[in-house]
């Protein structure tokens, strides 16, 4: 459970770095994690160097933990600034927001992003994370998609534009794209012209 806000005072400093150290933990055991049973409680506490219980009790569970991690990495690629894509007045301007937020958000740690999308297809506590958060990447493109459909720029039909940007702002694709040394934000552009092939976009 968590601590009450009462109960916090002077004891928040030494609580938020005890969260930072386990979400560090986190990132450096999914990146040099090998197998995907390696990745549980006991092994992200041992990593940090706390209790089993410490990690509960700062995330509540395995989820919480996850989550977290996700939280901690969008913070880092400024996912924040996604806000200004649904804000461009010009669709095709937003749509370019749109995948550099993305490109910059998948460069943060690729590592650790790989493994996190592997182990969704094997672990379903991972699996239920990551999909939650693909669901709203979908949800973003429809709305972005339904500006362009009013326009002259879209000439593919919605549905099929969803998908095919969808899959185009994939980590998976990014990380295909990408040399192994070679930031993911860099491939941004040649996302953008799939895109405009894919979708004839004006």
């Amino acid at each position: 459970m968590s601590p009450r806000p009462y109960n916090l005072g002077q004891r928040r400093g030494p609580v938020d770095r005890g969260r930072q150290q386990v979400l560090a933990a986190a990132r450096r055991l999914l990146a040099g994690t090998t197998s995907y049973t390696s990745f549980t409680v006991d092994a992200v506490a041992k990593q940090a160097d706390v209790a089993r219980a410490t990690v509960y009790y700062q995330f509540g569970s395995k989820a919480g933990l996850l989550e977290a991690v996700c939280d901690a990495l969008a913070e880092a690629g400024q996912m924040s600034e996604l806000a200004q894509a649904f804000t461009d007045p010009d669709p095709l301007g937003a749509l370019r927001r749109f995948t550099g937020c993305f490109g910059r958000f998948w460069s943060v740690d690729r590592a650790a992003m790989r493994r996190l999308r592997a182990l969704a297809a094997l672990d379903p506590d991972v699996g239920a994370v990551i999909s939650a958060r693909d669901q709203r990447r979908r949800e973003g493109l429809t709305v972005l998609v339904a500006r362009l459909a009013g326009t002259s720029a879209l000439t593919a039909e919605p549905d099929h534009a969803v998908r095919v940007l969808f899959a185009l702002t994939s980590f998976e694709t990014f990380d295909a794209l990408a040399r192994p040394d070679q930031e993911l934000t860099a491939v941004v552009p040649d996302i953008l012209r799939l895109a405009e092939v894919a979708l004839r976009l004006a």
